[in-house]
């Protein structure tokens, strides 16, 4: 239950990325049962690779705490975190990654690879993966069967143009 609490307000967070036209993914930071950290999809509006919603609340949770160790913190986030943001979980040493829905392309915590159980590193993150799955999962398939749409649209509308 408490999985399913702090993964619907990451959803919240995605539902704001989709309302500016950001891929909806949404991330929070939960410390002693408190939301310390938020974020969301921001990559295209701030025109930076790095603005994943991962990044933002981790950043966020830092300056909270006053320090950048989040040991004893847990991040939820609506898809599977890639290899930067595996990277930066790391750095970060946040205790356990919940994440809603894999991600077939550059998934890093199991399904192409998992940098966060590595014992090569010399930190390693628990890994629970398929929270609210099916509505992390459908946000994501609603917005990119809508931007195709959009974009198929516009090809038409510029071929009559051009007619």
């Amino acid at each position: 239950m408490e999985h399913e609490r702090w993964m619907n307000e990451a959803l919240q967070e995605a539902k704001k990325a989709e309302a500016i036209g950001e891929v909806p993914i949404g991330a929070v930071i939960v410390k002693d049962g408190q939301v310390i950290g938020r974020g969301y999809n921001l990559r295209e509006t701030q025109h930076d690779p790095t603005a994943h919603a991962e990044i933002i609340a981790i950043r966020q949770a830092a300056e909270r705490v006053g320090g950048w160790r989040l040991n004893d913190c847990d991040l939820y986030v609506t898809l599977e975190p890639c290899p930067m943001c595996a990277g930066a979980i790391l750095q970060a040493r946040i205790r356990r990654v919940i994440y809603g829905t894999e991600d077939p392309k550059a998934g890093c915590a199991g399904t192409l690879m998992n940098i966060l159980t590595d014992g090569r590193f010399n930190h390693q993150t628990e890994v629970i993966s398929g929270i609210n799955k099916e509505a992390c999962g459908a946000i994501l398939t609603e917005f990119f069967r809508a931007l195709r749409q959009r974009n198929k649209e516009r090809k038409r509308q510029r071929q009559q143009e051009t007619s």
